[in-house]
Formats: structure tokens, C-alpha cells, sequence
């Protein structure tokens, strides 16, 4: 197996792992309508990331998966205020956001790169 393979597969299990974490958090919030709210909002966003990228593994063209890649970078950026809002809100302590939202930075930059080669690439 190629490294390329590789880290595709792993890239696909982190945001896996993220979706399934963002539902977790999601499904502790308070159930007044304001965390019914969020709660469907970082749902959408925070699993999102994960479908866009299977389509893009599938992309019919390099246009394709750029598209589809930066919907995914957007998602994460929604998914990032939203646990902003999360954090700032106090539904959680601070350092039980720490390594989701950790996760979410990484995820991004990640994206961006990967964003950036294919357009190089193009």
C-alpha cells in the first residue's frame, strides 16, 4: 500500500473519530432551546467534514475535489465557533473543549494544505 493510501485512510478515520466526538458533545448539551439549537448546528457541521471527504475521494475531476475538500474546510470552521460558543456559554469546562477544539485547528490546517497542493497541482 502506497503512503498516499495510507494517509488517506487515516485521514478519513480522524474525521471518523471527530464526527463521532462532536456528536458526544452535541448529545450532552442541555436540552433548553438554545442547546437544542447548537446542538443541531455542530451536529451538521461537525460530521459534515467527514461525508465531504469520502465524496471527494471520489471526486469526477481535480475541480471536484477541491469543491468538495473546501465544503469540508468550511464545516470545520463552523464546527470551530460553534465550540467556541460552546466553551463560552459554559455548558463544558474549558479544558474538556481543549483537545476537540485542538483536533479542529489540526483538521483545518490539514485541509488548507491539502487545499493548496491539488491547486498547485491543477
Amino acid at each position: 500500500m502506497s503512503k498516499n493510501k495510507t494517509t488517506k485512510f487515516d485521514l478519513e478515520d480522524r474525521l471518523i473519530v471527530f464526527a463521532v466526538r462532536i456528536i458526544e458533545v452535541a448529545e450532552m448539551l442541555p436540552k433548553t432551546v438554545a442547546g437544542k439549537h447548537i446542538g443541531s448546528q455542530i451536529v451538521r457541521s461537525g460530521t459534515s467534514p467527514a461525508l465531504n471527504y469520502g465524496e471527494a475521494q471520489a471526486a469526477e475531476s481535480k475541480a471536484d475535489f477541491i469543491h468538495k475538500m473546501k465544503i469540508s474546510l468550511k464545516e470545520l470552521r463552523e464546527t470551530i465557533v460553534n465550540l467556541k460558543i460552546i466553551k463560552q456559554k459554559g455548558y463544558f469546562k474549558p479544558v474538556q473543549l481543549v483537545p476537540l477544539l485542538k483536533e479542529n485547528d489540526e483538521l483545518i490546517a490539514i485541509f488548507v494544505s491539502s487545499i493548496n497542493t491539488a491547486k498547485g497541482n491543477s
